[in-house]
């Protein structure tokens, strides 16, 4: 069972964490998480790269519901870099815009860390 599904996390959690792993990605092109995270971060960042390769009114607004504000950036920021760097990169492919390497166990609590990088 993944990390982030595991009983006691809700759903608003869940989520949440999903879009600021999201928006930290867009934001600083990468990001160190747990590989559990990573995974689960790595499909909803695919979909979000899809909705911008088709840059439509309804499509930015889904992007725009997904995406917060990180970083000192606003979400219609990482919303246009998001679009113009899926318009210029991705535009020849149809999917794994983004990669999932593992990085070892983290000294804490020794829990398996990644990084969640685009192509």
């Amino acid at each position: 069972m993944s990390y982030i599904n595991k009983p006691g996390k809700t759903t608003n959690w869940r989520k949440m964490v999903t879009r600021q792993q999201i928006s930290s990605a867009i934001a600083n092109d990468k990001i160190v998480t747990t590989y559990a995270k990573a995974k689960e971060t790595s499909r909803h960042l695919d979909y979000v790269v899809n909705l911008a390769k088709t840059p439509t009114l309804a499509n930015k607004r889904l992007i725009l519901s997904i995406l917060i504000d990180v970083n000192n950036k606003t979400a219609v920021e990482l919303m246009r870099k998001v679009v113009d760097m899926a318009a210029k990169k991705y535009a020849a492919r149809n999917g794994g815009y983004t990669k999932v390497l593992k990085l070892g166990a983290r000294a804490g609590d020794n829990t398996e860390e990644a990084i969640l990088t685009f192509c």
